[in-house]
This record gives C-alpha cells, structure tokens and sequence, in this order.
C-alpha cells in the first residue's frame, strides 16, 4: 500500500508538472501572436508597410533559430526549470517593449525578444514537457510539441484582437495582460520538480551542432520538408494576413485579422489528435493532401476576395498542418533517449522556423512589385510540390 500510494504520489507530482510545462510553451506562444491584431493600425498610423513586416517576422523566425542552435542543448546540462523560466522572462521584456511601438525599431526589437523566447521555449519548456509526460494516451506527446505553438499562437491573438477592439488602451493593455500570464507561469514552473540533473558541458553546448539521433535520420529528409511547407505558411499568415484581411477581403477589424491569422494556427491540436488515428506514414500523406488543397482555396479566396472561404481554407490547412507534422514527429521521436530529445526538437524547430523566415523574407520583398494574392500562389506551389514528394516517400518507422 505504502508503495502504490508513493507511486501515485510521484505521478501526481509528474503531471502537475506536465500541465505547468505545457500551459507554459503555450503562453509563450500566445504572447507571441499579441502585436498581430495591431498591424493594420501601425501600418494606417505609424506608416509601417509589408516589407517591414515580413522583416519582422524574419527576425522574430532568426532569433527563435539562434535559440534553438546556440541555447537549445543547455537545458540538458543546467535542467529544464531554469532555462524554461529564462524563456518565460525574455517573453515578459518582449511584452515590456512592445508597448512603445510606435515605429519599426521598437516591433524589430520586442519581436525580435519574443522570438529567441520561443526558440528557447520549443527546447527547453517542450523537452520539459515530454519529460514530464503520461504515457497515455500515446498521440499526447507529439500533439504537445507540434501544436502547443500554433494552438498558443491562435489563442494570442483572439485574446489580443478582443482587447484591441473592445478595451481600453488597445495598444497597451493586451501586452500587460500577457506579460502577467507568463509571469505567473515562470512561478509555476518554480515550484515544479527537475528532471534533469546538473552536469558539464554547459559552455560546449553553446556550440551549434545538429544533434539527430542516427535510427531517425532517414526519416529527416521528408519530415524536414514537410515542416518547411507547413511552417512556411505560418510565416505568410504572420506576415500578410493582416494586409490581405484589409486590402484583399475588405476588413479592418483586429478581430477579422485575428480570425483570418487563427484560422491556420488554431486546429493545429485537432490536426494532432487526428494523427494519432494513423500510422506516421499516413498522417504525412493525409495532412500534406489537407495543406496543398487549402493553398489553392487560398489562392482563389484571396484573388476573388471571399473572406469566409479563406478563413474555411485556412482552417483546413490548419488542420492538415497538425496531422502531418504530427505524423513527422512520430518518426522522429521514437528513438530518442531522454538525452537527446532537448537537441532533436532544436534542429526539428530550427528547420520549420527557417521554412517559415526564408519565404516571409523573399515573399516580403516581392510584396513591393507583387500582389498578395500571387504570394499566396507562390506558397500553393511548395505546398503542392511537398505533398507530391510525401505520397511517393512517406514510410512508417521501423519502431512504428
């Protein structure tokens, strides 16, 4: 009796941390997503355009990509709650900054803060997480590590667009709000066990290395791909949405940009529980089909200017983008020894923010000759030319 009620005790401890773990990643996220609702309003008062934006969005993805090279190991050598706090107060000064904007500097720079703090989270918070873990259900990891950002995102911003339409101070209050959150999450996580003892190497870690542990790197090539043309159209939803919104479907409500952003970012955890009902191979091939078919109901909402089938498309490609980047981290995932598993998410995070900044970056200097519904074309085409290579590629893991 005394051991069983140990034991309870221990899982118990386990999975409040779990929950603190996984509130946390999505915090992050979510404050992340806050300046979005407000772009329009930069843009039509302060004179912001496109191009900076997309630069924004670059820097935001650069940063997350530094984190995760430089600083994505050191959780395994100074343990998960220190550097998981770390991220959360980085997100707390990218809030704090943001609260100045009132010219591109100040969005580089809180942007920029809130970026390395989700490159930083995605190691570091997320290897928490899977520490931390219930072994069932099975699809519970894999749903947390790919859809705690895009389910943060979404949250971020219908809380934000909510607060910038109907409160007071909308360009002030939303970020207060956040940094609040995730300074309440930075207690949580105080107070919750390490799972991770403290060992050498901290400064070695610093390091870039691409850590893959060797029974997952045949399955890189086409989960890398995958993660670049999902992640590539979070990045065009980050950079254009709120434009395409205003210029394209004739809104300029904080709340429309907030609904056409959520559409893809939002059913990002439905598309993971429904990966779970498939082999890995499977949901690659089945969420590839949802992305590339929603890239086209994009392309046509966007030129013909039809609010709610772009919204439909986006939700769809949302979906699709849970149920294949599910499916890609459940051939990665498997054979990775707690040790390796902070290094595995950073080059698995590193590659989808890089498929997300390199197109946010060459779509975003093409915004100044070209319309927005040719770039969301030009998306199309990866996605389909993605989804092609999946159907022909797509193989279960030998643990599988």
């Amino acid at each position: 009796m005394a051991t069983d009620s140990t034991h309870l005790t221990a899982t118990r401890v386990k999975t409040r941390g779990f929950v603190a773990a996984t509130v946390s990643f999505v915090a992050v996220f979510a404050a992340g997503a806050t300046p979005i609702p407000l772009y329009d309003t930069y843009r039509t008062v302060n004179g912001l355009t496109n191009d900076e934006f997309s630069l924004v969005a670059v820097a935001y993805f650069a940063c997350a990509v530094f984190a995760l090279l430089v600083l994505g190991r050191l959780s395994n050598h100074h343990g998960r709650r220190p550097v998981s706090i770390a991220a959360l107060l980085i997100a707390v000064a990218g809030c704090i900054t943001l609260l100045f904007v009132h010219s591109f500097l100040p969005l580089l720079i809180g942007r920029s803060l809130q970026g390395l703090a989700a490159g930083l989270a995605s190691s570091a918070i997320g290897a928490y997480a899977v520490d931390t873990a219930p072994q069932r259900p099975r699809w519970l990891v894999s749903t947390v590590t790919t859809a705690a950002a895009t389910v943060g995102l979404a949250l971020g911003v219908f809380i934000s667009g909510a607060l910038v339409e109907f409160a007071p101070a909308p360009r002030e209050l939303t970020f207060l709000v956040f940094a609040a959150l995730l300074l309440g999450c930075a207690v949580a996580l105080a107070t919750r066990p390490e799972t991770v003892a403290r060992s050498r190497g901290a400064w070695s870690s610093l390091i870039p290395r691409l850590a893959v542990p060797r029974a997952s790197r045949r399955y890189l090539p086409l989960a890398s791909s995958i993660f670049v043309a999902t992640w590539a159209f979070g990045g065009f939803f980050t950079s254009f949405g709120p434009s395409i919104a205003a210029d394209d479907l004739g809104s300029h409500s904080p709340l429309v940009a907030a609904a056409v952003f959520a559409s893809y970012m939002a059913p990002g955890f439905l598309g993971g529980f429904i990966a779970g009902r498939f082999t890995p191979a499977a949901a690659q091939r089945v969420g590839m089909t949802l992305v590339a078919a929603a890239g086209l109901g994009l392309t046509f909402a966007s030129t013909a200017g039809i609010l709610g089938l772009f919204i439909g498309a986006g939700v769809v490609g949302g979906i699709g983008m849970g149920i294949a980047t599910s499916g890609s981290m459940n051939t990665l995932l498997p054979e990775a020894l707690p040790g390796q598993r902070a290094g595995l998410l950073s080059v698995i995070y590193a590659i989808s923010y890089t498929g997300s900044a390199l197109p946010s970056l060459i779509a975003g200097q093409a915004s100044r000759t070209i319309s927005l519904p040719a770039i969301t074309a030009s998306y199309t085409i990866l996605a389909v030319i993605v989804w092609i290579s999946t159907v022909v590629a797509a193989r279960n893991p030998s643990s599988g």
